[in-house]
């Protein structure tokens, strides 16, 4: 029976992901900074509070795992927070902060889930990017920074790890509803998608593993298109869109509790 921690795994995408894999005969570990404990009761899995920018808290949360259920066979790396605005305005804390959860949180859940699937010849690590990992859009640089940087990351990683059994992936989802992406608005040819979505999608990849998987497929073509035109022509399809502005227009209000509880650390 696979083992699965999923960090980030209290609401949103990590929630959807440990109830999909659960159905599907998985044992399931979540952790997250607060109300794993209500959550995993919720579901009837096992889970802990977790800050993914401690090492000390990460290697625990995998050794209580493995205590609880057995060798990890998956870990899936899905905590982060995507606080909006302009970047020159971006207070030097709020930066550091969102770079220490996506991208230093990723590192070292891989480098400590790596420590343990390597000499067992087998694991897989599933890293959640987004889809401005690919395209950055204004409005949330430093978060698209962070996610470009967990594409490359997984890139060099799973390329470092060929031939030990040890599989890497990359998820990328667009706008998820979410209350990370509450607020946001339409994009023209590419649906708003569930959490269940993308849960359903990560069960798809720890079952046939590949690279990268994006949610909806469409966002793939959406993405095709914007490499292979010219700039102008580039930027010009995703103001047609609605695409360019989707995270520079968002409705303050409707993201207000969301904000406070990123920027907060809550």
């Amino acid at each position: 029976m696979t083992v699965v921690a999923i960090t980030g795994g209290a609401r949103g995408i990590g929630l959807a992901t440990a109830r999909t894999l659960l159905a599907t005969g998985a044992k399931v570990a979540i952790g997250d900074l607060d109300s794993a404990a209500s959550a995993a009761d919720e579901l009837g899995c096992f889970g802990t509070d977790l800050d993914v920018t401690d090492r000390a808290s990460f290697a625990r949360f995998l050794d209580e795992t493995e205590r609880e259920l057995g060798p990890i066979d998956a870990l899936v790396n899905n905590a982060g927070i995507m606080p909006l605005g302009t970047f020159a305005d971006e207070d030097d804390d709020l930066t550091h902060r969102i770079v220490d959860v996506n991208l230093h949180g990723v590192i070292l859940g891989m480098k400590l889930a790596i420590a343990r699937m390597v000499p067992r010849g087998r694991g897989h690590i599933v890293n959640v990017s987004s889809g401005v990992g690919r395209v950055a859009l204004a409005g949330a640089a430093t978060y698209s920074a962070t996610k470009h940087a967990i594409i490359g990351l997984s890139e060099a990683t799973r390329a470092e790890l060929r031939g030990t059994g040890v599989d890497v992936s990359v998820m990328v989802p667009m706008i998820v509803n979410t209350e990370l992406g509450s607020g946001l608005s339409t994009v023209r040819g590419a649906r708003t998608v569930e959490a269940a979505d993308v849960a359903a999608a990560i069960a798809g990849v720890l079952r046939k593993p590949r690279f990268e998987t994006w949610i909806p497929r469409s966002g793939r073509l959406l993405y095709r298109m914007a490499v292979l035109l010219p700039r102008p022509l580039a930027e010009a399809l995703g103001r047609g869109t609605g695409a360019a502005d989707v995270l520079a227009t968002a409705d303050t209000a409707a993201r207000d509790a969301y904000e406070k509880r990123a920027r907060n650390g809550a």
